[in-house]
């Protein structure tokens, strides 16, 4: 069994593959967490310290015991109001006005398989995979109720966490603040690695020790944003990729989220991860339920290697859903960097032709082709094909496009409208807007109220309508502004407005994929802005930048890859120079970049001359050989190209037999000195062929030496290398 109750100690004992979790129940009924780590056997209550702490308060019940104090106990679910003054996972305001609550002990139940969680995305498993622990706590007071739901998958060495929020009592509440997850620690110096970002430059590594006081990412943008993702590890000092201990905390939910990390009086660490707090104030009337969304907790002693692996397996398997979920996903060309909004059937069947020709297997139709899209400024929220444009109806145009053994896709932003939109000149109501005010722009963009089933109803059955028309096997959706003026016309509560959002959101793509089950659906938000595991449960691929520079997605992938596996992040080989930052690369180079994730292409076609022509043909057959290594094999990071000379990462089969290996020089000067790249994760004692060169060697060799790359001069030359183990 993963989830062990000792009776007599009452403490729950988790145990993964790797990791052990433990928690009590004390004398008080508060529940206390004792240890998250390295597999172990025993019980770990003697961690627990009691000592007379000056203003550090106590619970009542405790009598004259001025050892026992909240201040300094490590919790599970630390609450506001119950004398620790620490940040707390969970802040009410009751119905007489008060703040705070006592959540104690009632009762708990183990269950086979995973919880779901109603409305919102989830880690799934079945019976054999998985088991749940669900803990009630209530206040006697006012009666809410918290409960705790923890989901085991051993395999995947992970622990995920959830909660559900009842107001068993009278009156309403209002949920001030509520984190998903906490760890406290009550020993240990930690750093905080963290992934922030900008549009076009998102989830930038950055690593810093936590210290007193508190360490803070989120965001209030209603999208997890490019500014941070909702991922967070704590590790040791001293851990690397390949040693010590990590911890991963991934948030799986698309919207304004928050995690902060913080080193107490006594030199213990918080660090919590859960719903923005900001701008959050969610009524609960007398028999309400609250859902928590999902964080997924992970450990591994073996360093951020083996972190991300766990991660990647999990999502890979466990939350990506549908018919895409592990076949290698089609080869696609995206028509924007082709035509832009100047998209016409001529051009696009033509786009269309030249990818049959290079091997391409679909062709997507992005922005422009509905209303009077002829810029950003318009028509957006009006999704009727412009058949003008087309020169013939949609499905028409679709046969044809199949008709050359090419698959379809579209483009869709439906949560975002334009002013000068015949929608939003039919409902004006249906966007955000604070009242009496003019509102705050985004692109030229107002955003729909998802929190309205009405709206949400009218957008779906907009856009099934267009699906309807024809053979279309692929969506791209796009969300291109953060949320600003958060406000309802059709809500009483405007603090509930940001959750309910998500709640809208999640409900139309739970439906699209009821819809149409086969239909492949790509995560977008100006690239990258919406990349977190609550998209992947919709969308099993996500634009993971709108930056295509192969040296600026060398940075960019290296960050998504602590947290998110390469069958999920959209690359693609774009135009030089580049439209992002004006760098020219070698096409061999923005291939080879392009191939750390799902890969297509983001040009017009018909400017290439016959040897690229021939250079992508190649590419294409490449990586069609290697995508089901790329896409479910083992991922490692082999350099930092934020420190490195190199940028160099790693596909290696689960059971080592093959490996990818791809690498960019960063740097190039006079004389240079020889970059050797370290291999890992091959079969000690065994030995490999390198396909190009037919050479042999040693896996220990090249793990402990590495291969040196050529000295060539010319910048940013890039190299693949694929082993096989000989035997």
């Amino acid at each position: 069994m993963a989830i062990l109750f000792d009776n007599i100690k009452n403490i729950f004992t988790f145990h993964t593959r790797h990791s052990t979790y433990q928690m009590q129940v004390d004398k008080y009924g508060f529940l206390l967490h004792l240890y998250y780590g390295r597999k172990t056997q025993g019980t770990t209550e003697y961690v627990l310290t009691y000592a007379d702490r000056g203003f550090s308060g106590n619970p009542y019940d405790v009598g004259p015991d001025r050892t026992y104090s909240m201040d300094a106990l490590p919790q599970e679910f630390p609450c506001q109001g119950n004398g620790d003054f620490r940040s707390p996972a969970i802040a009410v305001k009751n119905t007489d006005g008060s703040y705070g609550c006592d959540l104690r002990y009632k009762s708990h139940e183990v269950k086979k398989g995973k919880y779901g969680i109603k409305g919102l995305p989830a880690v799934y498993a079945d019976e054999t995979e998985a088991e749940t622990l669900e803990i009630l706590l209530e206040d006697p007071v006012t009666k809410l109720q918290v409960i705790l739901l923890y989901g085991v998958l051993p395999e995947c060495d992970v622990i995920t966490r959830s909660a559900r929020i009842v107001n068993a009592g009278e009156g309403i509440i209002y949920l001030e603040k509520v984190q998903s997850a906490c760890l406290d620690f009550v020993t240990g110096n930690y750093d905080i690695i963290s992934f922030y970002g900008r549009h076009a430059m998102e989830r930038n590594f950055q690593r810093r020790p936590v210290s007193h006081g508190s360490f803070k990412i989120g965001s209030r943008r209603g999208t997890s944003s490019h500014q941070y993702n909702p991922l967070m590890i704590l590790a040791r000092p001293d851990t690397n990729e390949d040693f010590g201990g990590c911890y991963a905390m991934s948030f799986v939910y698309s919207g304004s989220f928050q995690g902060e990390a913080e080193v107490d009086q006594y030199n213990q660490t918080r660090a919590l991860l859960g719903l923005q707090e900001e701008q959050f104030s969610y009524p609960l009337k007398s028999g309400d339920v609250f859902y928590v969304p999902e964080a997924v907790l992970s450990y591994s002693g073996q360093g951020l290697a083996k972190l991300s692996q766990n991660l990647h397996r999990c999502y890979r398997t466990h939350l990506c859903r549908g018919k895409y979920k592990e076949v290698a996903r089609p080869i696609l060309v995206n028509s924007w960097e082709a035509a832009y909004f100047n998209i016409d059937g001529k051009t696009l069947y033509d786009l269309a032709v030249h990818a049959a020709d290079l091997g391409i297997e679909m062709l997507v139709m992005d922005d422009g082709w509905f209303g009077k899209r002829n810029d950003d400024n318009s028509s957006l929220g009006d999704w009727v094909v412009n058949e003008k444009k087309l020169g013939e109806p949609l499905k028409d145009f679709i046969e044809k496009v199949n008709g050359l053994g090419i698959k379809f896709g579209i483009w869709f932003e439906p949560e975002c409208v334009n002013e000068d939109s015949d929608l939003f000149r039919e409902h004006p109501d249906w966007v955000f807007q604070s009242p009496g005010r003019k509102p705050i722009l985004g692109r030229n963009q107002l955003i729909l109220d998802f929190t309205r089933k009405d709206v949400v109803d009218a957008i779906f059955e907009r856009m099934c309508s267009v699906l309807d028309q024809g053979n279309i096997e692929y969506v791209k959706w796009d969300m291109n502004r953060s949320m600003t003026d958060k406000y309802s016309a059709a809500a009483e509560e405007q603090g509930r407005i940001s959750y309910d959002y998500m709640l809208g959101l999640y409900d139309f793509l739970e439906r699209l994929m009821a819809r149409y089950p086969d239909l492949l659906i790509e995560g977008c938000s100006g690239g990258g802005g919406r990349f977190d595991p609550g998209m992947l449960y919709y969308t099993p691929q996500i634009w993971c930048s709108d930056n295509t520079d192969a040296l600026d997605r060398l940075r960019i992938q290296y960050g998504t890859s602590f947290g998110y596996p390469a069958s999920t992040v959209g690359s693609h080989v774009s135009i030089v120079p580049n439209e992002q930052t004006g760098r020219i690369t070698s096409l061999e180079t923005r291939g080879v970049v392009a191939m750390a994730g799902i890969f297509g292409y983001e040009m017009d076609l018909g400017t290439l001359s016959e040897t690229e022509k021939e250079t992508v043909r190649e590419q294409i057959k490449k990586y069609r050989r290697y995508a089901p290594l790329i896409q479910n094999g083992l991922y490692y990071r082999l350099s930092n190209p934020f420190e490195d000379e190199t940028a160099a990462w790693e596909f290696i089969s689960e059971d080592g037999t093959e490996a990818l290996v791809s690498v960019v020089m960063l740097e190039i000067h006079g004389n240079m000195t020889v970059n050797y790249v370290r291999l890992k994760g091959l079969e000690s004692g065994r030995s490999y062929r390198e396909e190009e060169s037919g050479c042999i060697y040693d896996a220990d060799t090249l793990m402990e030496i590495g291969i040196p790359m050529p000295m060539k001069g010319g910048e940013y030359q890039a190299y693949q290398y694929y082993f096989k183990v000989e035997g």
